[in-house]
């Protein structure tokens, strides 16, 4: 799969996306039929104990993009820009994309996007990598906007419409919609010819994207847009506390764990 493919995608049924931080998940997710891999910088929450997003590093992006393209042998894997990578320098900004792309083998990044983008976009479209943009809430704004639904009156909403014409014009393959009403993401939806994925963003959008604690249960709770549809999280704690018991209880290890050599019953 290509980013070229992916923009056909608009208004062809629902895209499943799913965030990925390693190589086990991401062998897990696409033998489970998910073609879209996003690694995302919710891996500073996830996975590194941070409170936010904010101080994930460019070098541990593309740490955690290598992972998952070595685990994927055929979803096309997204690594998402961090906080600072972008937005200054626009040549700084274009290698560190580059690293994505031609380091850690992402197909495509994806930019926390906005008027500031645009020409970015543009420019990196133009010299061969993939750009997905992201509207509405972009949780690198968070000590700006907040964490808070996004487009929720007319110029908002108009607002985003008018930057995702823009990204859309300016080369982005497609655009994900995160935490707007989801009459706004219908009619973003209907008016361009890119596909929308929807976090947060009602079901009109082309695709949906969660991140993949919040799916197999693993994260404490869920966002009141998403759900989770296993319980890994309780899964791993029985799992652990039968191994602590085990060995408490001196069941763990049994003989069939052991190994024995003769010749060295009496090395002392």
């Amino acid at each position: 799969m290509r980013a070229k493919d992916i923009r056909k995608m608009a208004g062809e049924g629902p895209i499943p996306m799913v965030t990925a931080y390693d190589a086990p998940t991401a062998a897990i997710a696409e033998a489970a039929g998910i073609d879209l891999l996003l690694v995302g910088d919710s891996v500073g929450n996830l996975r590194h104990g941070h409170d936010s997003t904010l101080p994930v590093t460019v070098d541990e992006m593309a740490s955690h993009t290598a992972s998952v393209v070595r685990g994927a042998d055929e979803a096309f894997v997204v690594a998402d820009m961090p906080f600072l990578s972008y937005g200054a320098d626009t040549d700084e900004a274009i290698e560190h994309c580059g690293q994505m792309v031609k380091e850690a083998g992402a197909d495509a990044v994806k930019l926390e996007s906005g008027s500031h983008t645009v020409e970015l976009t543009d420019r990196l479209t133009d010299i061969g990598v993939p750009v997905q943009a992201h509207l509405g809430l972009t949780p690198q704004r968070e000590n700006e906007t907040g964490l808070f639904r996004q487009g929720t009156n007319t110029e908002a909403a108009r607002e985003i419409l008018d930057l995702a014409h823009k990204h859309q014009r300016a080369g982005a393959f497609s655009l994900v919609l995160e935490h707007v009403p989801a009459n706004v993401a219908r009619q973003v939806t209907d008016d361009l010819d890119i596909p929308t994925i929807g976090i947060g963003a009602g079901p009109d959008c082309d695709g949906q994207v969660l991140t993949v604690d919040e799916i197999i249960g693993l994260s404490e709770g869920v966002a009141p847009f998403s759900k989770s549809f296993g319980d890994v999280r309780g899964e791993m704690r029985d799992a652990l506390e039968s191994y602590r018991e085990a060995v408490e209880d001196g069941d763990f290890p049994a003989e069939e764990h052991s190994h024995y050599e003769d010749d060295v019953d009496d090395f002392y």
